[in-house]
């Protein structure tokens, strides 16, 4: 609250307000906090479907605007009249789609906060040089502070991206972990091994991937595969199992308000992205004591360096399929795996301690040494 009882106001500029990562994260946090915060939601392609997964005690409003696609400041004048009417408390920008939002804010018109959870596919082999070069000038070079979810993004930011030291922060997400894992909610039947993803159907997840590594588990070992999430790639899979033969023993979900209600039905959770920084279903799998089979991407081998290290691989087809042949059949293991990883989830990415930094935050403190004004 601030001094006058009023609930600080935020605006939160998004390239997207569909369900995703950084999407997730916010319904988590406005959820948490209740009425204490105010929300505005502005999205570039005025798409604001997470919504429904806010409480009735969130305090929030969408914000359609009219947004000119394909100049990279051709927004920048209409933005910084948003700002000017509004006036909020703390502008919170999310990603390089909203960086017209950190342009619209020069000269400061308000306090702002920066987050990078990470990019897409055009961006895995190597940082776009225009894009590096508008994050140096509009977050680095005007001292905005920006928050990372990764250790890798910390070392971009710092290294390729050269913002200064002091404007960058290690911000972790979180998840609820319970107290102790999850037990198996039945035994395996007929030894048909179930894996599992919980993933948004886009090219950066390269779900053909995991598709094309259960057939060949599917070839040696009755399994089945559960696909939880929907997106624009769903009728392509759903061709690429057919093709391949397992349709029948695979599910596609769709999307689903409560994902991690499928968690109980996976043996094995599998990770099969080209590029992540620190995936929220993979902590979530893992706070309930599930074994991982993943690509080495982002900060995905540092978490499982103490539970499994031998469970990932490059972001390769074939090295892919083999990993997960060898996890299903090292039944033994499972048990110390689900342990293992429940304890890392309960030590170092537990709710509480996300809540604590994003609520000071949001209220204008520092919990990070940052400073928001």
């Amino acid at each position: 609250m601030t001094d006058d009882l009023r609930p600080r106001h935020l605006l939160h500029a998004f390239s997207t307000f569909q369900l995703g990562g950084p999407q997730a994260r916010f319904v988590e946090l406005a959820n948490a906090f209740g009425p204490h915060f105010r929300h505005t939601v502005v999205a570039m392609d005025n798409r604001f479907d997470a919504g429904e997964r806010l409480n009735a005690s969130v305090n929030w409003s969408p914000m359609p605007l009219k947004v000119v696609k394909g100049g990279a400041l051709a927004n920048r004048s209409g933005f910084r009249q948003v700002l000017r009417s509004l006036k909020p408390d703390l502008l919170m920008s999310y990603n390089w789609g909203a960086i017209e939002w950190a342009a619209a804010n020069v000269p400061r018109l308000c306090p702002q906060i920066h987050v990078e959870d990470g990019f897409g596919p055009e961006e895995v082999e190597r940082q776009l040089p225009r894009r590096v070069w508008m994050r140096r000038v509009f977050l680095g070079w005007t001292g905005l502070p920006v928050v990372v979810i990764s250790r890798q993004l910390e070392r971009i930011a710092l290294e390729e991206w050269r913002l200064p030291r002091r404007g960058v922060h290690f911000v972790a997400n979180g998840v609820s972990v319970p107290a102790q894992p999850m037990p198996r909610a039945r035994p395996l039947a007929g030894d048909v091994v179930c894996i599992g993803t919980v993933a948004g159907l886009r090219a950066e997840k390269n779900i053909p991937r995991l598709i094309k590594a259960f057939a060949r588990l599917r070839a040696v070992q009755p399994a089945r595969l559960v696909i939880v999430g929907g997106g624009p790639l769903m009728a392509e899979l759903q061709q690429l199992a057919q093709a391949l033969g397992v349709q029948d023993d695979v599910e596609f979900t769709g999307y689903l308000s409560d994902p991690g209600r499928r968690l109980p039905e996976f043996d094995i959770f599998a990770l099969s992205s080209d590029t992540e920084q620190l995936p929220m279903a993979l902590l979530e799998a893992m706070a309930v004591g599930m074994p991982v089979v993943a690509t080495a991407v982002g900060d995905v081998p540092q978490i499982l360096a103490d539970v499994s290290p031998n469970n990932t691989c490059p972001p390769d087809d074939e090295a892919f399929a083999r990993l997960m042949l060898r996890v299903v059949q090292a039944r033994a293991d499972w048990a110390d795996w689900r342990a293992r990883g429940h304890a890392v989830v309960s030590s170092l990415y537990a709710k509480p301690a996300m809540l604590a930094q994003w609520q000071a935050l949001w209220a204008g403190r520092s919990a990070t040494g940052m400073a928001t004004a």
